[in-house]
């Protein structure tokens, strides 16, 4: 008897996370691509404690973690007076995890380091230029049927994963209501091999208020390892694409952050637009949806990557407690029981906070706020807190009382 097979749409880092345990849990794995390469477009790059816990389970936290840089720290400033509120300590969290840091690692070098474990499994078959054009499923299995060079395709399987993104294919397909909004301005992403923190004495993560224009700032390694800041803007209302990604417009808005004569060299450039939605259901028959395909919010924090990961882990653990270890197929519910409400708590709440933090306009409640960050960074107790809920440690001790 052949052991029970999984598909996975989506070569991003959730895709791959769950494409990799599924295989070390004995699962024969199919994993769909549309595109003909992962994407490296700069798009989320910090790995909180909790999630480099469950990297550790798949045995690559030494690569993952060699391939970016380690932030213990992390910062909230007032850019109007370029002056620090407060800074936290993740080394607060040493007894509560083994991971008492960040790592800042484009999500790339996480799907490509995966990949590579993947390709040398057996019972995985990895297809990329397969672009997912249907899906049909009875009681006992999941068709998908693929597009590429070759023609189409059908693979069947016991399970499917959509981990295709926030555009998903396989949502779509099983017509499940993705619940929310977009916000009204963009987002613009300016990558520069300016060092700021050498400038300005910040750090890798810090976070900087600003009524007329907030800014985060934070380095990762590059893939030539010598380092490299991106600047994440709002865009006004009424500006457009062109004028946003505009040099004089750029290089504007970094010297906002830090006045200087010469010009940024600016490596990359990138606007898009920020959603806060939640799917209906994450659940439907054999198919589940994790990360951007179930969920997206705005980046503030860097939570949206992470929960997607803790969904993959969650997801594939239910999965092989019913295929491998007898539990009833009613137990596949849980995983959206859990997973739902906790992208909601943690996830979507906390980065709206995190925005209206930055963007404060009222003077009195800028200050209130800044108050209560000084107040915490005063506070190891609050302070730990408040580490437990931003790193997401709090919402994975807390998914497993969730029956």
């Amino acid at each position: 008897m052949s052991s029970p097979h999984l598909i996975v749409a989506g070569s991003g880092p959730v895709g791959v996370v769950a494409a990799l345990l599924a295989s070390q849990q004995g699962f024969r794995v199919t994993l769909l691509e549309e595109a003909a390469a992962v994407d490296t477009n700069p798009r989320a790059a910090t790995t909180h404690p909790s999630t480099l816990e469950m990297i550790a389970r798949l045995g690559i936290i030494d690569e993952f973690i060699a391939a970016g840089l380690t932030a213990r720290h992390f910062e909230f400033w007032d850019r109007v007076e370029r002056s620090r509120v407060a800074r936290l300590d993740h080394a607060l969290l040493a007894n509560d995890t083994p991971y008492p840091f960040v790592v800042q690692t484009e999500q790339h070098k996480l799907a490509n380091i995966g990949l590579a474990h993947l390709a040398r499994r057996s019972g995985v078959d990895i297809r990329f230029n397969a672009r997912v054009a249907g899906l049909t499923q009875d009681d006992e299995s999941v068709t998908v049927t693929t597009e590429g060079p070759s023609g189409q395709h059908a693979v069947r399987a016991d399970y499917l994963i959509g981990a295709d993104g926030g555009r998903s294919t396989i949502r779509k397909a099983l017509d499940i209501e993705f619940e929310g909004y977009t916000w009204p301005e963009r987002f613009i992403v300016l990558t520069t091999t300016f060092d700021f923190e050498a400038a300005m004495g910040c750090c890798h993560r810090t976070y900087f208020a600003d009524p007329d224009e907030w800014t985060n700032l934070f380095k990762v390694s590059g893939d030539d390892g010598l380092g490299r800041w991106r600047a994440v803007f709002p865009t006004r209302v009424d500006e457009t694409d062109a004028q946003a990604l505009d040099d004089v417009a750029v290089q504007a808005r970094l010297k906002r952050v830090w006045p200087r004569e010469a010009l940024y060299p600016v490596v990359h450039r990138n606007i898009y637009n920020v959603h806060q939605r939640v799917a209906v259901r994450f659940r439907q028959g054999r198919a589940f949806l994790a990360g951007d395909s179930a969920h997206v919010n705005n980046p503030i924090g860097g939570l949206g990557l992470n929960c997607g990961i803790h969904d993959a882990m969650e997801l594939v653990d239910t999965l092989h407690a019913v295929a491998f270890g007898g539990a009833d197929a009613t137990l596949l519910d849980r995983y959206e029981r859990r997973r739902r409400p906790q992208n909601i708590e943690y996830v979507q709440q906390q980065t709206i906070a995190n925005k209206k933090r930055l963007e404060e306009r009222d003077p009195v409640a800028r200050e209130a706020r800044f108050a209560e960050l000084r107040a915490i960074e005063a506070d190891p107790v609050r302070q730990r807190e408040f580490l437990m809920r931003s790193s997401l440690l709090e919402s994975a001790r807390k998914v497993q009382s969730i029956d």
